[in-house]
Parts: C-alpha cells; structure tokens; sequence
C-alpha cells in the first residue's frame, strides 16, 4: 500500500514509518521541510506557501494525520494554547484541502486524536460508545479537531479518530519524565495516586494504526490504550521495580501545579479508557501488562 503521515518525524510517526516499510509499504511524509527522498521514505513539503502536496498523493491507499504541537512543549500559557489548538486545525484543514483535491481519494483517513475527550474520573470506564465529554482545554480541542476531521466522511472516506492513552516509549514522550525522579532516588506516588493511567507501548500503537487501516469494518472514535489500565499508584511502583529504584517520596499536586500550571492535569488526573472496538475486532495486543512494557525499555 501507499500510506501517507503527516507528523511523520515525531515519535509515533518515526515508529509508524519503520513498521511500514519493513512490512513492503510506500511512505510519504509530509514535512515543512524540502521535497526528498531517505532511507525509503519519500518526504513531500506541505503547510507553506510553495507546496503542492496533492501531485505526490494522488493514489494515496491512506492518510494518517499525526500533526500538531506536543501537549508536552513547554506551560500551557494562553500563546501556548493557542498553538496546541490552532496547529491541529491548520493540519487537518489542509487535509480536507488535500483530499478534495485529489482525483483519487485515499480509502481510509485516520485522524490522530487523546483519550483528554473523557471527562477525568476515577470511577467511571469509558468506552468509544461513551457520550460524556470533558468540557476542559484538552477536551474541548479534541472535540473540535474530532468534528473538523470527520467532514472527511462526506468526501466518501473511511475515517477513523485514534484516540491515544499515554503512550510509552523508552526515551520519548512521558516515560522519560516519569522516569527521572526513580533515577534520582526520589520516586514516589504523584499526587492522589487514584488517578488512572490508560497507557499504552509505542509498538502496540504503530501496529493498531496498520490494523486499523487493513481492517476496513473500523470506522469512528478508537481508543488506543491497553486493555489493562493501572492506577498511578500501582503504575509508579511497577516503574520503581523496573528500574531497581525505591518508590518513597510522595509528589504533592499542589508542587505539580505549581512547576507545569494547568498542564499539570496530565499526570494529576485520568480516565479509565478501554479499547472496546480493537479488542472487539481480536486486534492482539502484544503488551498487556505495564509491567511487561516497562520491563522492555529497562531490561536491556
């Protein structure tokens, strides 16, 4: 197949092209950056006033829409906000562009979105058929960047929302910073503890989004997110074990909120998000345990 991924150069894009190419797939990437072609991914400049994305796209097989800035860069100030919501919709904007300019549309279009949709809670368990939406900053952007993306439907494409749980990688993402107080000898219980943790390991998300792109009776809201869902509590102690470090020193809310401000809810506050629609369609995860995905980025 020939699959096109905007964020193609971040973290789960970077996984995604390797899966993809090693599996014998075509990958186009969009970038800011000059049209070329490396390591077997042919990168195509886009979002500037030069580009003209759609003469490399046409026959496009899917469009994986991984763009926007990280909710990880730097305070949520009101400019920062401000990009975090705009960049999403600037990206997916384009997208539409794009597809209605192609004389052969892609078959699916899978718009990259957050589990942040769900109302925090420690007690409810949400599922893709949930219809409680959180009504914070997080929320209110995935709701957004969720209905703009799914005017795509009405060009006759497959499309379909990955909403993403805390994704783990060994040196990318959250687990770094959740991994830099164990190594200093000051790991501990952030905040309540009650919170819950809907991760999931990088591998599993690379292989979801092929799975979901083979799979064509996918459609709508997906979460990606293990299965087996953790407290923070239970995720800190099983991170402390991991790495041979002590899990003592308990991190207050109110020095979090202090040191990241509003982003904060990041990591203070959680949903219990299962992956009702893969498991539904017998996807297999290869890590279910967050001990077994802890243990594969420090065992070595």
């Amino acid at each position: 197949m020939k699959i096109a991924i905007a964020g193609g150069t971040g973290m789960v894009g970077k996984k995604f092209s390797s899966l993809l190419l090693n599996s014998g797939h075509e990958v186009i990437v969009l970038t800011r950056g000059e049209n070329t072609f490396q390591n077997g991914i042919q990168f195509v400049n886009w979002l500037t006033n030069s580009a003209n994305p759609e003469a490399a796209l046409e026959g496009i097989d899917a469009f994986v829409n991984l763009a926007g800035v990280s909710l990880n860069d730097g305070r949520w100030t009101v400019q920062q906000k401000e990009k975090i919501y705009q960049s999403r919709m600037e990206s997916t904007d384009e997208v539409l562009r794009i597809f209605k300019a192609l004389q052969n549309k892609p078959r699916v279009y899978i718009n990259a979105s957050a589990v942040g949709i769900y109302p925090v809670s420690t007690t409810a368990i949400y599922t893709e058929n949930s219809t409680q939406k959180a009504n914070d900053f997080l929320g209110t952007v995935v709701q957004h960047w969720e209905d703009r993306a799914l005017k795509a439907e009405a060009l006759g494409i497959r499309t379909c929302l990955t909403r993403f749980g805390v994704i783990l990688a060994k040196n990318e993402g959250a687990l770094p910073l959740m991994t830099l107080p164990y190594r200093l000898g000051v790991g501990g219980t952030i905040g309540s503890g009650h919170q819950w943790v809907s991760w999931i390991h990088i591998e599993d998300v690379a292989n979801a989004l092929l799975f979901v792109i083979e799979h064509e009776t996918l459609t709508g809201p997906l979460n990606f997110t293990s299965p087996n869902v953790k407290r923070m509590k239970h995720f800190g102690k099983s991170l402390g074990a991991a790495l041979h470090r002590p899990h003592w020193l308990p991190v207050p809310s109110i020095a979090l909120k202090l040191v990241l401000g509003e982003k904060s809810i990041l990591v203070l506050e959680g949903q219990h998000v299962v992956p009702e629609k893969l498991l539904q369609a017998n996807f297999l995860f290869k890590f279910i345990s967050v001990e077994d995905a802890i243990t594969d980025f420090f065992s070595n």
